[in-house]
């Protein structure tokens, strides 16, 4: 792989802005980061001047379904790539395939399939975002809450089932998206937490008092919160109640302005902060594709005006991409470092990479994406490939 140095107006790592920046990537990973003036050009390096542009860290999706027309579900190399190129195109350089609940024994083979695609995703030169790993949502979730989760298929927490799962991920499963007033959810909590793994309240109708049981047994995370969760009010505050008050949670976001309403979101970011947000896509087959009929797993959903629904007219995931989310939270006031931090290093720490991933950094893999005024994306390089 060749040297390349990388001059831009402004980095953003996120957690710091340097002005006028130096870059410097070799064999896939950032050798050299700082003030451009300090820094040597090597022998035979390539120099790419982009004064107009502002450098952040590639995003990371950790609740993504699809995009380009395939599910992750589906668990072939043509299907997880489809995906992964259509949403490096977007800055999205890493993410986490989310399952979403069907029977066990489909879930099992997805998940060998995706399990095999990491295990030899960077045999091919193709540049495309690397999957990290893979996050359950479903099977163990509330039926009051299931969106659009087949009712069928839904199952009892049991650490039976988990096992099965993660003998079927082969080490590469991240997160488990858990209703934690459903019996058998606190053992099985325990258990997806012996097993390395980051434990999500979603899809629940708890109550404040069982969500907070659920948060000291380890539970660190609530996935697209307001969304598929018992509603708050001011003598039921419930789990959306525990989500805005307990800091070592963080919570995911869809901002695609569909899913959850501007006061809304306004009032989790300023309830958690933004180091406390994650940014995410809950993005299905449609995403990057005109509108029509696609698959979520292995039902129907239809897309009109870019917003999915199932057969019941339920939300169905959305088309977001984050290079969109970005856009919608700075028009809400956020400050772009901050909304950078909620699709790069937040995301990153919570899988515990946040030196390999989501900053720009000295050994940090070179993910980069390139901005414009106008927050559009104009280069992205993956592991320090560029994409074309």
């Amino acid at each position: 792989m060749t040297t390349t140095l990388l001059h831009v107006g402004r980095a953003l790592t996120p957690a710091t802005e340097i002005p006028d920046a130096g870059i410097l990537i070799r064999d896939g990973v950032i050798e050299e980061f700082g003030l451009r003036e300090g820094m040597h050009l090597p022998p035979s390096a390539e120099e790419i001047s982009a004064l107009d542009k502002t450098a952040i860290p590639g995003f990371l999706d950790i609740h993504i379904h699809g995009a380009g027309g395939h599910d992750v579900m589906e668990g072939t190399e043509e299907s997880i790539s489809a995906v992964s190129k259509m949403v490096a195109r977007h800055g999205t350089t890493s993410f986490v395939a989310t399952t979403v609940t069907a029977g066990t024994e489909d879930t099992v083979r997805s998940v060998e399939g995706i399990a095999h695609y990491i295990a030899q995703q960077h045999e091919t030169a193709d540049v495309r975002a690397e999957v990290l790993g893979i996050h359950f949502e479903g099977p163990f979730i509330s039926p009051v809450r299931r969106g659009v989760h087949p009712p069928e298929c839904l199952k009892l927490p049991s650490a039976e089932v988990l096992d099965k799962f993660l003998q079927a991920a082969a080490g590469n499963a991240r997160i488990l998206t858990i209703a934690p007033e459903l019996l058998g959810a606190l053992p099985c909590i325990d258990a997806a937490r012996k097993a390395g793994m980051v434990v999500a309240m979603g899809h629940t109708d708890a109550t404040y008092e069982q969500a907070r049981a659920a948060i000291a047994h380890g539970v660190r995370h609530a996935v697209h919160v307001y969304n598929a969760m018992r509603p708050f009010s001011h003598r039921d505050s419930g789990v959306i109640g525990a989500v805005l008050t307990s800091p070592e949670v963080s919570a995911e976001l869809i901002s695609d302005g569909v899913h959850v309403d501007e006061t809304a979101m306004k009032m989790l970011l300023q309830a958690k902060g933004p180091e406390h947000v994650i940014l995410i896509s809950d993005g299905v087959s449609a995403t990057g594709m005109p509108d029509g009929k696609y698959m979520l797993g292995k039902f129907e959903v239809t897309v009109s005006g870019g917003i999915c629904r199932n057969a019941e007219g339920k939300l169905a995931g959305s088309t977001l991409t984050l290079d969109r989310a970005l856009r919608n939270i700075v028009a809400l006031g956020v400050p772009l470092a901050s909304a950078v931090r909620m699709l790069t290093l937040n995301p990153a720490t919570l899988l515990g990479i946040e030196f390999k991933k989501g900053a720009l950094r000295t050994g940090a893999d070179a993910d980069i994406v390139l901005l414009d005024q106008g927050l559009q994306i104009t280069n992205v390089w993956v592991r320090g490939a560029a994409m074309e």
